[in-house]
């Protein structure tokens, strides 16, 4: 591996992303053979790939992790991550996106476009990163690449450009050319989209110069084509389309060679201030916490101490490392553009920024935990040890948002779906000792203002103190979340305590009228008042969850469940059977299809009634029926639906026992 102060000057930062079992890890393992990176070739199915080191992944041949790898491939110096692909996973790929200058979006040639390929994809437009298509799968029954090209055009874009085409299919195929390639080229055009003809034809809706030489007729030579295709490429505008077999190791070459031809170089200057952001987190047995940074700007070095803009600390770096998956080697300094680990920041957490925040893109959001879940330790000596595992844990994916209710002797982690318990049970005991059982997860709602009202309150007793406030509470659209705003003026109401009153109102909404997180609504401080002598700013810290809780006394609040978008396709013999099941479930669908004897549906169903519904459509169809689904937000309950929560803690309703409860705390913080 290389110092990466003597690192070639060309660089990519590349992910790979697919749905589940698409084979993002085996692609990544031929990769790293025939860059020489690796010297044997490892296997999901064994255990042995370079990037599912994990004891976990190992057992069952999934990524749960994302794994920073990376090569050099014609002195060109190549960050790679291989991302998880099932969706339980999906605050893994969220974050891994956020860093990445360029993806490889892998689709499987005999299942096509998946819920979680389209969701992945509009991410990646999103963020405008710059994308190569790879069909893989090539050699397996029932490939069919020209109906997956006609997927993607439909479902993703129609600006995927094939650069490869298949040398046969299924038991035929043996690997891929170039389709500018001539005589052996010309022998595969017979799938049709993948020849040169095409090719032109897409890159025409971009290049008005083309376009008349194409409706003229006149001839496109081959490198003009390319040269086009690299410019659109880079600029995320045309996709370039690749096919292969990676178990076999075909079409992995011309992928590689795709990743230099049509990705960009990472921007970003070492001389600039820092700019640079943590997007995972580990921990190392002698090194402790080790943070992964991607360098927008600026440059690190072993002592340097780094600002966390984050969360306002300065902090000394130790050492900065190159993993791939057990191996590390100390490279000393990291610069602009570059990915690696960082060891000595003891307060970092995912996401917070180092030094200026100006050169960091947005994180987009993808993930979100529906379910909640209370996790039992063995003994309840065992508690602090179980508290202290999953912290850890939680460190790593924020999206677990670990509770713990120390009076109630109580543990609540949010999670994406049954297999991320399964992974969570085997990851306390493999790596923690620790044997802990999981009650059975509840769905996530959420409340939502009913109608506008007012909340006011006037803490003035029992002196010391004097907190006066009034808010005005309105609904807001679906999606919306919170928005918060003040009217009142700072000779009313000092900056300081208004900071801090904006400070807990999201606070006060983590527990609403029905026990859960309020949402969708607008609140607006509209009257504010302090005293010289008897306020102190934690009173405002009192005072705002019982004005913003008498507010939604008064507004009442409506019930949220979430939504789910699937589709389900099953031989058309179970239709019937499928449709009645909706019915029953509440979904809200679109006129099913028939094509080739399977029949197909698509539509919004909720996430409480379906939670074993993929269990039961399996066991229905003898295994032949497939569900994708993806979160869709969150929609208003039907009355007859009533869900409640326990609420921790004592309700500001109750105000004079909330009073007492909370200055206690207070007093003992």
């Amino acid at each position: 591996m290389m110092k990466a102060d003597t690192r070639p000057v060309l660089m990519r930062n590349v992910g790979i992303f697919a749905h589940v079992d698409a084979g993002k890890t085996t692609t990544t393992e031929h990769i790293l053979y025939r860059s020489g990176r690796i010297r044997s070739l490892g296997s999901v199915d064994s255990g042995t790939a370079q990037t599912d080191w994990l004891d976990v992944e190992r057992e069952r041949g999934i990524s749960i992790r994302s794994a920073t790898t990376s090569f050099l491939w014609k002195n060109t110096y190549i960050n790679l991550v291989d991302t998880p692909g099932h969706v339980d996973f999906l605050s893994e790929v969220e974050r891994s996106l956020r860093v990445m200058d360029g993806a490889i979006l892998i689709i499987s040639a005999v299942e096509g476009v998946q819920s979680q390929t389209e969701m992945i994809w509009h991410a990646l437009q999103t963020l405008r990163i710059p994308t190569i298509f790879y069909i893989n799968k090539m050699d397996r029954i029932g490939a069919d690449a020209e109906r997956v090209l006609g997927e993607i055009h439909k479902q993703l874009t129609p600006l995927a450009v094939p650069v490869t085409a298949p040398l046969g299919q299924s038991d035929t195929f043996r690997g891929s050319v170039c389709i500018w390639a001539g005589g052996e080229a010309a022998d595969a055009a017979g799938v049709r989209g993948f020849d040169a003809a095409s090719a032109v034809e897409k890159l025409s809706e971009l290049d008005e110069r083309m376009l008349e030489r194409y409706i003229e007729g006149s001839p496109i030579e081959a490198g003009e084509v390319k040269e086009a295709l690299r410019r659109y490429a880079r600029q995320g505008q045309a996709f370039p389309l690749l096919t292969g077999a990676s178990s076999k190791g075909l079409g992995i070459e011309e992928l590689m060679q795709a990743i230099l031809d049509y990705l960009p170089e990472p921007g970003g200057c070492a001389e600039q201030p820092l700019s640079a952001v943590v997007f995972k987190v580990e921990r190392d047995k002698t090194m402790g916490r080790m943070a992964y940074v991607r360098l927008y700007e600026g440059t690190i070095r072993n002592r340097d101490t780094v600002l966390n803009a984050t969360q306002g600390v300065e902090e000394k770096v130790t050492q900065i490392r190159k993993i791939d998956g057990r191996r590390a080697e100390d490279i000393g300094v990291v610069m602009a553009g570059d990915i690696a680990a960082v060891c000595g920041l003891s307060q970092v957490r995912i996401g917070d920024v180092l030094g200026r925040p100006d050169a960091v893109p947005a994180l987009p959001r993808l993930a979100v935990p529906l379910l909640t879940v209370q996790v039992h330790a063995e003994s309840e000596q065992q508690y602090p040890a179980l508290v202290a595992a999953l912290q850890e844990l939680t460190d790593e994916d924020p999206l677990l948002d670990l509770q713990w209710l120390q009076d109630e002797r109580e543990l609540h982690v949010k999670v994406m779906g049954a297999i991320q318990l399964e992974i969570l049970t085997s990851l306390l005991q493999s790596r923690f000792g620790l044997k802990a059982a999981f009650g059975q997860p509840s769905v996530i709602y959420k409340e939502t203002p009913s109608r506008t009202g007012e909340g006011f309150i006037a803490y003035t007793m029992p002196k010391p103190c004097w907190a006066i406030l009034r808010f005005h509470i309105e609904p807001g659209e679906r999606g919306s979340g919170l928005v918060y705003q003040s009217t009142v003026r700072g000779e009313q109401l000092l900056a300081q305590y208004q900071n801090e009153v904006e400070r807990r109102v999201p606070e006060a909404l983590q527990q609403g009228l029905l026990g859960w997180e309020v949402t969708d609504l607008k609140v607006t401080l509209v009257e504010g008042e302090h005293h010289v002598w008897h306020t102190h700013p934690l009173d405002f810290a009192v005072a705002t969850p019982m004005g913003i809780m008498q507010g939604l006394a008064q507004t009442g609040t409506t019930l949220l469940e979430p939504m789910l978008q699937v589709r389900i396709t099953v031989p058309e013999e179970y239709g019937g059977k499928v449709l009645s099941d909706l019915v029953q479930m509440r979904a809200e669908f679109e006129p099913p299809s028939v094509a080739g004897g399977r029949f197909s549906v698509e539509g919004k169903l909720p996430a409480a009634t379906s939670l074993d519904y993929p269990v039961k459509l399996s066991a229905m169809s003898s295994g032949r029926g497939v569900i994708t689904s993806s979160f869709a937000g969150y929609q208003d309950c039907p009355p007859d639906v009533h869900a409640e929560r326990k609420r921790r803690g004592v309700n500001p309703l109750d105000q004079s026992k909330y009073i007492l409860a909370v200055r206690k705390a207070l007093s003992s913080s």
